[in-house]
């Protein structure tokens, strides 16, 4: 997935929000909150995506080729991923993936707010 991909995708997602900081990134939020990142290459240019995962999520990924606990959000505890590397995720599991983190930090919203964003309505 290219970052022209990545932010096309989630600017599709319901209520998102995009801003460029920390160096240059991409970065998505729902409601105010961070659900994605694109950016912090690495050395050998390849792209990198951000996502935050359930807890049974992240300790599947974390332990998969490409994939790793997400530098700065994971030690601090949080249950962030950074696909970094090949072969990683393929472009529809990440879109899942990062589907699934716009889902989880939408939940982490006061029900007001998910409310007044149309988010997890019924």
């Amino acid at each position: 997935m290219t970052y022209e991909e990545f932010n096309a995708f989630c600017a599709a997602l319901p209520a998102a929000t995009h801003v460029v900081q920390w160096g240059g990134s991409d970065v998505w939020k729902v409601g105010g909150k961070v659900f994605a990142i694109g950016g912090w290459d690495g050395e050998d240019g390849q792209p990198r995506y951000t996502f935050k995962t359930s807890p049974l999520s992240y300790d599947i990924l974390k332990e998969q080729p490409g994939l790793r606990p997400a530098p700065y959000l994971a030690s601090r505890g949080m249950k962030w991923i950074q696909h970094y590397d090949e072969p990683g995720l393929d472009d529809a599991a990440l879109r899942d993936y990062l589907k699934e983190s716009h889902r989880l930090v939408s939940l982490g919203l006061t029900k007001k707010l998910q409310k007044e964003l149309g988010l997890n309505q019924g």
